[in-house]
């Protein structure tokens, strides 16, 4: 369903010489500007475009993709600040507009910022936020440990980083539990470890239980065929290097290569770890 702030896909209509229209149901039909137009683009195509209103406050449609629809939260950089608020580059011709009452500390032109993407309720436009907690305080998701769940990293803090899950919770990821680079605007998959009381979530990055095990060791093995069969590491090396080479905690790769050698798929010695010859072809 055709919606403002929303990427949808829409039937293309009708062909005018500056662009085409799309059918936008209860909105009508919306133009797509010639310049947007797909090539070969004909009546009857499905396109995917985002809805937003454009400077003279039509609604309008673009094959560009913003960094956040509405209801999303996305990491955005100030493009202009003005003496009605900011306004931030998030990907398409338009900016988007950050009031100063929806700024939870006062932006600057240059500098990033989490922002959330609503649609305000006295003017209908699509606008942007900075006070990220009042709108996530109320959520109520349904959500259980090992769960997979998409997130966005918002925050370093003295624990980890805080993140957006799924777009309407918040986590955690624990300095001790993160064997990858991570950084403030991070997209990525991760796990439900625990479920709290305040209604926030522990989260990992690595798959929990012998599942993430079996695929742990799969990309071992992987390194070492690529490696010519052979790396120069052991459960006995320091934490430091298996982190470094794998991104991994030393507990989880003993646990792997510990599957491995069950498997009879490499062999270890006092030196490293080896392809068995069984498996080397």
């Amino acid at each position: 369903m055709a919606s403002l702030g929303a990427i949808c896909r829409l039937k293309v209509v009708k062909s005018v010489d500056f662009g085409v229209y799309l059918d936008g149901g209860e909105l009508g039909e919306l133009l797509l500007p010639k310049k947007q137009v797909p090539e070969n683009c004909k009546i009857n195509d499905i396109l995917e475009v985002f809805i937003y209103h454009d400077t003279e406050s039509r609604l309008i449609t673009t094959t560009l993709m913003p960094a956040a629809a509405v209801g999303e939260y996305a990491w955005m950089k100030v493009s202009t600040v003005t003496e009605i608020g900011a306004f931030l580059d998030w990907g398409i011709q338009k900016n988007l507009f950050v009031p100063f009452a929806e700024q939870a500390n006062r932006m600057k032109e240059g500098n990033s910022y989490l922002v959330h993407v609503f649609i305000d309720k006295e003017t209908n436009r699509i606008t942007g936020s900075s006070k990220i907690a009042k709108f996530l305080k109320d959520q109520q998701p349904n959500l259980k440990t090992g769960d997979e769940v998409d997130i966005l990293v918002a925050e370093r803090t003295d624990l980890g980083f805080k993140a957006i899950i799924n777009n309407c919770a918040r986590g955690l990821l624990f300095n001790n539990e993160i064997f990858i680079p991570v950084s403030e605007g991070l997209r990525t998959k991760a796990y439900i470890k625990a479920c709290r009381e305040d209604g926030k979530f522990d989260l990992i990055l690595q798959k929990p239980g012998y599942e993430k095990v079996t695929e742990i060791a799969d990309m071992i093995f992987a390194k070492l065929v690529n490696n010519g069969g052979f790396l120069a590491v052991t459960d006995d090396s320091p934490p430091e290097l298996i982190k470094e080479k794998f991104g991994l905690s030393k507990k989880t790769f003993k646990k792997a290569i510990g599957a491995l050698f069950k498997e009879k798929r490499i062999s270890i010695s006092d030196k490293g770890i080896t392809v068995t010859p069984k498996f080397s072809k």
